[in-house]
């Protein structure tokens, strides 16, 4: 099916493109292939409550889809036609200045505690001009103080409230409110051969996957990659998920061998993880790249088929559904056509997190994924949202240091709950409204630190 590029500004140039090709797919980042596994969008009506005595909140689209890989049809072909598409609605981030007294109350504790992933962010940002200054200044705070670092932040920070408008048909509609759902670095038990035990294979990036960046032909495109391999002198589709599954067609690229396959699934939704062998030892696997096919979800197939409701389409209602359906687990993994590989990485400091799309270290709980198209990634952002197990509201500062499949617009955030199966536990349950305020060194603007379009 022939559907829109989604980031194509001009149309007559996105047409052709699709005549000749299709849509490609968007790049993926080194931690966040593609949607944590909670991301199981609801009807539109559906939207979690707000935490008590905040402002309304607007309902958000759930995010589109990966769309598919691009693949040139033979030179005889004939252009397929397609159905003239509805003009999909334009979404863009707008900024609002603020005083920084007017920011939501963050306990000083919290702002203690956000001081280490703000100095992971400035080992990053340091060597940029718009950021070059401010770190420099973090040598002479005192991070165990709370107030210390607040007003650190307060005299040398201007923020800026974020809103999420769409323009669709030359009417315009604002939203404060945003998305958040959560994600975490799961542990699985493996081993370096297969076993009767560990059966379940954890592959590497295969070497015939090629990938094209077309930025060098079409600047418009820079945000887009051709993922296939070569048949003959053509680019045609790398396998899906079932075919690499069932048909073994990659046997000899296993990195790792691991016991459970909804585990190896999750891994792959969650972008990262660590191995734990049966001597005790432990390393981490990263996201290396995908097959690129469509990301499906695999809680949204379970609602579609009556199989779960939606407030049970959570990590742990999509686990418990699978022990309880072993035959049915094949059929329902393999409606996700996308495929991840991964390479091997030594644990390094087991407290903290994978390193994110900003290149350093994610920190568990301070750390937060967002759409590097609306905030700058390694800036502080204050988030308001909801805390998954007690429903009391949470307003954090917290770093955008992470970038993820699903995470698209300006107010749709994954927050990094960290290792293990508490954090997964707290992962799997985050899908609550939020609203954020972005924090940038005084007189830069936030468009400024935006990638250039």
């Amino acid at each position: 099916m022939i559907q829109f590029c989604p980031g194509l500004r001009h149309c007559s140039f996105a047409l052709l493109l699709l005549w000749l090709t299709g849509c490609a797919t968007a790049p993926q980042p080194p931690a966040r292939p593609s949607p944590p596994a909670t991301q199981i969008p609801p009807p539109p009506a559906v939207v979690a409550p707000a935490p008590a005595g905040t402002p309304p909140t607007v309902p958000t689209p759930a995010p589109a889809a990966t769309p598919p890989t691009v693949i040139p049809p033979a030179p005889d072909a004939a252009p397929p036609r397609a159905a003239p598409a509805a003009p999909e609605p334009e979404t863009r981030a707008s900024y609002e200045r603020i005083a920084f007294k007017a920011l939501p109350a963050v306990a000083l504790s919290d702002w203690a505690a956000a001081w280490p992933a703000f100095l992971n962010s400035c080992s990053a940002l340091a060597r940029r001009d718009a950021w070059r200054e401010v770190c420099a200044q973090t040598l002479a705070v005192d991070a165990r103080d709370g107030a210390a670092v607040r007003e650190f932040f307060s005299s040398r920070f201007d923020v800026y409230r974020v809103a999420s408008r769409q323009v669709q048909n030359n009417a315009e509609t604002a939203s404060h409110s945003g998305l958040v759902t959560g994600y975490y670095e799961p542990l699985l038990r493996g081993n370096r051969i297969r076993t009767d035990k560990y059966s379940v294979p954890i592959y590497a990036v295969p070497e015939d996957l090629i990938v094209v960046d077309l930025a060098s032909v079409y600047p418009e495109l820079a945000n887009m990659r051709l993922r296939g391999k070569l048949q003959g002198r053509r680019l045609v589709p790398y396998p899906t998920r079932a075919e690499i599954t069932d048909l073994n067609v990659l046997a000899g690229h296993e990195l790792l061998w691991v016991d459970d396959s909804i585990d190896a699934f999750f891994l792959q939704i969650q972008g990262s993880g660590r191995v734990q062998f049966d001597d005790g030892s432990t390393v981490r696997v990263g996201y290396g790249d995908q097959n690129g096919h469509p990301y499906r979800s695999l809680g949204r197939w379970l609602v579609d088929q009556g199989q779960l409701t939606i407030d049970q389409a959570s990590l742990q209602g999509i686990r418990a559904w699978a022990q309880r359906n072993p035959a049915r687990l094949k059929e329902a993994l393999n409606y996700n056509s996308s495929f991840v590989f991964f390479r091997e990485l030594p644990l390094g400091n087991p407290s903290t997190g994978p390193l994110g799309a900003l290149g350093v270290a994610l920190t568990p709980g301070y750390s937060l994924a967002a759409d590097a198209r609306s905030i700058p990634i390694g800036a502080p952002v204050v988030l308001a949202t909801v805390d998954p197990n007690s429903q009391a509201p949470i307003v954090r500062t917290m770093m955008a240091q992470d970038t993820g499949g699903a995470i698209r617009g300006p107010l749709r955030f994954d927050f990094f709950w960290g290792f293990g199966a508490a954090a997964g536990e707290r992962a799997g349950r985050q899908r609550h409204p939020g609203q954020a305020w972005l924090l940038v060194p005084r007189g830069v603007t936030p468009e400024s630190l935006l990638p250039r379009k």
